[in-house]
């Protein structure tokens, strides 16, 4: 403790049981005084007896504030201009971010006049192999992407049979693994479009237009925080797990979105995501499913949902069609092992009423490339959906007839 004396008192503000008192050096009790601490700018409790004691107080020394604002300034420019060069380097470009709030937009377009529009959902083969450019040239429609990746397309399914609003047409893509088990990694699009604030939109308007379009490092697989998650950290005892998928596609402001030309040309990126998708099809399956009995189930489950959610949009009138995109390699491998299409693609369409459009039954659905057995390539995909868009036309316009004769006749 220091030992100052008071100049004015004599007292000792060594001793930390003086309180707000000062002891005399014959050994009376001083009144009341404030302690002088030369040298100290914080004031404390010591320093305001009988008073009731204020958050601390800290004298701010003076500085060159503005040169230290302009040189923190200058930092930052030169850090981020090294991430984004860094990342240019890597083969990033800039592109708009597939965020529940683009999908909310994608989604607010049927409530606010496009209620009667072809709509797309599915998983990230429906997203990546469709390319509304081309289905527009061919229809003169473009439809509107809903397609969520790595997620089952039955909770979109079902809020669009509960939205009056949407009166047009829909196609379903089915990826095996993640329809008939429900698995839902961006499930929270729905909850975020029905709850999306002032601000949150404003958010996404931001970022949409003064970010995304110019920052190539502004892309969830090359943040900061992504990027330390992936370093070869050594695992706690009992922890386990696929490492995290990596980028694979880039996107346009509605959601037009194709492979990522890393994924095509460079072969150890290409690598790195087939041993993704190795490490995960040839672990252990999710809980829900961990069993073959479980796996029924839950896929008897999915289907019954979609049947009841189908029968809504049939009562107004709108034709669904579902649509089975080609996989190959490995993951084809995974899928005809355990997710046969005997158990599950032929008692979805028996159960629904829907016609169902599978790559298997249509030879100008299959031999395109997949660099990585799931998806199709940037080149590939235009052909691939001037293929499909007269399949599924014919499919949509056959259900139409259907369902006009059936009002007709009730």
């Amino acid at each position: 403790m220091p030992s100052s004396i008071s100049s004015s008192k004599g007292v000792s503000s060594g001793l930390s049981g003086a309180l707000a008192y000062g002891m005399l050096a014959d050994g009376g009790v001083a009144t009341p005084e404030l302690f002088e601490r030369p040298g100290f700018v914080r004031l404390t409790a010591a320093d305001r007896p009988g008073v009731a004691q204020p958050v601390p107080e800290r004298d701010i020394p003076s500085q060159p504030w503005g040169r230290i604002l302009l040189g923190a300034f200058v930092l930052f420019l030169l850090l981020m201009g090294a991430w984004e060069s860094a990342w240019r380097a890597f083969g990033a470009t800039p592109g708009y971010r597939n965020s529940f709030g683009a999908w909310a937009e994608q989604r607010r377009r049927i409530d606010a006049g496009e209620g009667d529009s072809t709509v797309l959902i599915g998983s990230s083969r429906v997203l990546f192999d469709v390319q509304l450019p081309v289905w527009e040239r061919m229809t003169g429609e473009r439809p509107i992407q809903l397609a969520l990746e790595g997620t089952s397309p039955v909770p979109v399914l079902e809020d669009l049979a509960a939205d009056p609003e949407f009166t047009g047409r829909l196609v379903i893509g089915v990826a095996p693994d993640l329809f008939f088990s429900g698995f839902a990694y961006r499930g929270e699009a729905i909850k975020h479009y029905h709850q999306e604030g002032p601000s949150q939109r404003s958010g996404h308007w931001l970022s949409k237009h003064l970010l995304e379009p110019y920052f190539a490092f502004y892309d969830p697989d090359f943040a900061l925080p992504a990027v330390a998650l992936r370093q070869g950290w050594p695992l706690r005892a009992g922890e386990h797990g696929p490492p995290p998928v990596r980028k694979l596609m880039t996107m346009a402001s509605d959601r037009n979105a194709h492979m990522w030309s890393k994924v095509e040309t460079d072969p150890q990126y290409r690598a790195l995501v087939r041993g993704i998708w190795s490490a995960r099809l040839n672990g252990p399956p999710p809980p829900p499913v961990s069993t073959p009995e479980k796996a029924r189930k839950v896929a008897a489950e999915q289907m019954a949902r979609a049947a009841k959610a189908i029968a809504t949009l049939h009562s107004r009138g709108v034709p669904v069609v579902f649509v089975r995109p080609p996989s190959n390699g490995e993951y084809y491998a995974f899928e005809q092992k355990r997710i046969p299409r005997a158990r599950t693609w032929a008692p979805l369409l028996q159960q629904t009423g829907v016609p169902g459009i599978h790559f298997e039954d249509y030879p100008q659905l299959q031999g395109y490339d997949q660099p990585e057995w799931s998806h199709l390539s940037a080149a590939d995909a235009p052909r691939f959906t001037a293929a499909l868009v007269p399949l599924v036309e014919r499919a949509l316009r056959e259900q139409e007839q259907v369902l006009a004769a059936n009002e007709t006749a009730e």
